[in-house]
C-alpha cells in the first residue's frame, strides 16, 4: 500500500526541520552537515574516498553531531573536488582524501576555518561562502535547484524540499487540461534544443484518442563537452521521475522511460535507486496518492549513439531496433512508441515542471524573455576560467556568462569565439559578446540553443580545425540513412581536411558553401540539417582564416600542422643557443652570438623553442591582411 497525501506531508515538515540548515546559514543548531559532491566531476577526482576519510574520522573520534552527505553536482566543476559546511556555508574547494583529518579536527573540532582549502575567485581573492562566489551571484537555480544541496539516494530529502508536492497537488485538485494550460502559460519551452513549446506538445498527445499513450525522457545527452541532463539526474533524479509522472497524468499515458546513454553509470545506478523508493512509497505504480491514476517508469539504456538523440530514432532504439530517424509526418505525439501516441522531452524540460506547478505559470513566465521564458543550464567549458555548469535566466548575455560567470579567458587571452548547440551548432565570435541567450537571438546570429553546451575558445584557435573537429564528429555519428548525411558531410570534410592539410583551393570554399547549403535544405533528420551550422558560421564570421588556409598556405594559430610556420625575428634573436638546444629534432641552425634560422621542412610546431626563448625572438608568421570577399552558392 502506498504512502497517502498525510503520510508524505508528515515526512516533508519532520524532514525539512531536520535539513533547515541546509539553505538556512543562521539555522540555530548545534549539528553540522558535510556536503561532498558526488557528481562525475568531483568523483574522478577521488570525492567518494573523501566521503569516507570524513565519516571513518568522525566515528574514530567520536563526533555525532555531524553527517557527511553525499550531494550532486555544485556546479563549479574547475574548483572540484567541492566540499561545503552547513550551516556555516564553508566552501572548501580541491579538496583531497588526506585534508580530511585537518577539516575535521580544525573547522569541526576547534572551530578554526582551514584558509588554505578555501576557494579562490580569479583574482586570487579567498571567498569563506558559496554566495560570495561571483560564479553563483548572477545565476538562478530552478533545475538544478536541489543540485548540490539533497542526497540524491535519500527521497526523504527530496520530499523535504517540495518534493512530490506538484505531482499531490495535480492529481487531487487539478484537471488534466488544468495542467497543461498551466504548462502552456508557463512557456515552456523544449530544452533539448529546437525549443519547441512544451504546453503544447503535450496538448497533442492529450487530444489523441484514449488508449496506451507512452511518456519518454530523452537522456541521451551527445554533444561534445555537454554534461548538463546528466548532472541533474546524478543530483536530483527524483525532479525529472515526479515531472514525468504528471505528464503522464496531463496527457493519458500511464507507462514511462527514461531513455540514458550507458555512459552514466552513476546518473543510472540514481535512477535505479530513486525509481525503486518511489515504488515502495507507492509514489509510481497504482492508485497513486489513491486515486484511480497509475504510472510506472523503466529505463533504457543507449549505447552511445548521438543520432539516438533525435527522438523517432531513440523511439526505433527502445524497441530494440537499430536508431535511425523515421520520415516525418507520422510525428511521435500522434504514432509514437509501437505505434501509439507518445510524448517526448529531455531531462532539463521535465526539471522545471514540478516548479512550474508549485509556484504558477506567471511566476515561471516572468522569467527571461518575451519568447523565451524560464532559465538555461549550459554545460561551460573550453578556454575559461570557471569550467562548470551554470543556469541563468534567458537573456542573460553570452558576456556575461564568460565574463561574470565564467571568470574570462585564461593566461590573459583574448576572446575569440563561442560554440553553442554542439555539433548542431555555430561558433559566434566577439562582435556578438552582448547577444542575449535566447532561441530567436541565437538564431539570428547563426548559431541555436541547442541542449546546453557552452564551448569558449580563445585567440590560439584555429576556426578552420574547428569546423572540421564538429564535421568529423557528425560523420562518424551519421547513422547512414539518407544520402545528403551520409555522403555530402563525408564530402565536406574530406574538402576541410584538405585545406587544413594545405591543399585546398578557393574553389572549394565554393563547393564547400555549396554542399552545406544542400545538406541543411535536403537530410531526413535534425543532425543532418545542422550538422553543416558549425562550417557556415565559421565561413561567415572567418572567412579570412579559411582564405589564409588556401592562398597563403598559413594556419597563424598553428593548429593545422601542414601549415603552421615558426620564425625567429632576426631583429630580436641573441644568438644564445637555447632553442637549438631544445629542438627535439634539430631544425635550427646559427652559431653562438649570431641569428639563428628554423628549417620549416624539419620543424614539428612543437613549440618548444618558442616557450624557452628568453628574448622572445621566435613565433608565427605574421600574416598580411586578406581582403576577404563574399562566396555565395
Amino acid at each position: 500500500m502506498g504512502k497517502t497525501v498525510e503520510e508524505i506531508e508528515q515526512i516533508r515538515k519532520q524532514k525539512r526541520e531536520e535539513l533547515d540548515l541546509r539553505v538556512n546559514v543562521s539555522a540555530n543548531t548545534r549539528e553540522k552537515h558535510i556536503l561532498v559532491c558526488h557528481g562525475t566531476g568531483c568523483t574522478s577526482s577521488k570525492s567518494p574516498e573523501i566521503l569516507e576519510n570524513f565519516r571513518k574520522i568522525l566515528k574514530e573520534k567520536g563526533i555525532d553531531n555531524v553527517r557527511v552527505v553525499k550531494t550532486g553536482c555544485f556546479g563549479l566543476c574547475s574548483k572540484g573536488p567541492i566540499v561545503i559546511i552547513r550551516p556555516e556555508d564553508t566552501f572548501y574547494s580541491m579538496v583531497r582524501p588526506e585534508d580530511c583529518e585537518e577539516i575535521i579536527q580544525s573547522h569541526i573540532v576547534e572551530g578554526k576555518i582551514v584558509e588554505r582549502l578555501l576557494c579562490k575567485d580569479i583574482d586570487g581573492t579567498v571567498v569563506n561562502k558559496l554566495d560570495e562566489l561571483p560564479f553563483y551571484k548572477k545565476q538562478m537555480r530552478i533545475a538544478l535547484k536541489n543540485c548540490g544541496i539533497i542526497d540524491p539516494e535519500n527521497i526523504d530529502e527530496y520530499i523535504a524540499f517540495d518534493g512530490f508536492k506538484a505531482l499531490e497537488k495535480v492529481l487531487t485538485s487539478m484537471s488534466r487540461d488544468e495542467v497543461i494550460d498551466e504548462i502552456t502559460k508557463s512557456g515552456l519551452r523544449g530544452r533539448g534544443g529546437a525549443g519547441f513549446p512544451t504546453g503544447k506538445k503535450w496538448s497533442f498527445v492529450k487530444v489523441e484518442p484514449e488508449g496506451q499513450k507512452y511518456v519518454i525522457c530523452n537522456a541521451d545527452e551527445g554533444d561534445p563537452g555537454a554534461f548538463m541532463d546528466r548532472s541533474i539526474l546524478e543530483g536530483d533524479p527524483h525532479s525529472v521521475l515526479e515531472a514525468m509522472a504528471i505528464a503522464g497524468y496531463a496527457v493519458g499515458a500511464n507507462k514511462g522511460y527514461i531513455y540514458v546513454r550507458a555512459e552514466y553509470p552513476i546518473a543510472v545506478e540514481r535512477l535505479k535507486i530513486a525509481i525503486n523508493q518511489e515504488r515502495e512509497y507507492g509514489l509510481l505504480g497504482e492508485n497513486i496518492f489513491g486515486t484511480d491514476f497509475s504510472f510506472d517508469i523503466d529505463i533504457r539504456l543507449g549505447a552511445g549513439a548521438f543520432v539516438c538523440g533525435e527522438e523517432t530514432a531513440l523511439i526505433e532504439s527502445i524497441e530494440g531496433k537499430r536508431g535511425q530517424p523515421r520520415v516525418k509526418p507520422p510525428y511521435p505525439a500522434h504514432m509514437g512508441l509501437w505505434g501509439k501516441p507518445t510524448l517526448i522531452n529531455n531531462v532539463e524540460t521535465y526539471a522545471n515542471v514540478t516548479r512550474i506547478i508549485i509556484n504558477g505559470a506567471d511566476w515561471y513566465s516572468s522569467i527571461g524573455t518575451e519568447k523565451s521564458k524560464g532559465t538555461k543550464v549550459f554545460a561551460l567549458g573550453g578556454n575559461v576560467n570557471n569550467v562548470g555548469l551554470v543556469e541563468v535566466p534567458m537573456g542573460t548575455t553570452l558576456r556575461e556568462i564568460i565574463y561574470d560567470i565564467g571568470g574570462g579567458i585564461p593566461n590573459g587571452r583574448e576572446f575569440k569565439a563561442a560554440q553553442t548547440g554542439g555539433p548542431s551548432g555555430g561558433c559566434i565570435p566577439k562582435e556578438h559578446l552582448d547577444t542575449k541567450i535566447d532561441y530567436e537571438s541565437l538564431a539570428e546570429i547563426g548559431s541555436m540553443m541547442g541542449s546546453g553546451g557552452l564551448i569558449v575558445m580563445d585567440d590560439t584557435k584555429c576556426m578552420v580545425n574547428i569546423a572540421r573537429f564538429y564535421l568529423d564528429f557528425t560523420v562518424s555519428e551519421s547513422c547512414g540513412k539518407c544520402t545528403p548525411c551520409r555522403i555530402g558531410t563525408k564530402r565536406m570534410l574530406e574538402i576541410l581536411e584538405r585545406i587544413c592539410e594545405g591543399n585546398g583551393t578557393e574553389e572549394d570554399l565554393y563547393k564547400l558553401e555549396k554542399l552545406a547549403f544542400n545538406i541543411k535544405k535536403s537530410a531526413i533528420c535534425g543532425l543532418g540539417q545542422t550538422a553543416p551550422n558549425p562550417v557556415m558560421s565559421t565561413m561567415k564570421y572567418f572567412r579570412e582564416e579559411y582564405r589564409r588556409h588556401v592562398i597563403q598556405y598559413e594556419c597563424e594559430a598553428m593548429e593545422c600542422k601542414a601549415l603552421a610556420k615558426i620564425e625567429i625575428d632576426p631583429e630580436k634573436c641573441r644568438g644564445c643557443d637555447i632553442c637549438k638546444k631544445v629542438c627535439p629534432v634539430s631544425a635550427i641552425s646559427g652559431e653562438v652570438g649570431k641569428v639563428h634560422v628554423i628549417d620549416q621542412n624539419k620543424c614539428i610546431k612543437c613549440r618548444s623553442c618558442m616557450q624557452k626563448c628568453p628574448f622572445k625572438a621566435i613565433g608565427t608568421k605574421q600574416t598580411q591582411d586578406i581582403k576577404v570577399e563574399n562566396f555565395q552558392c
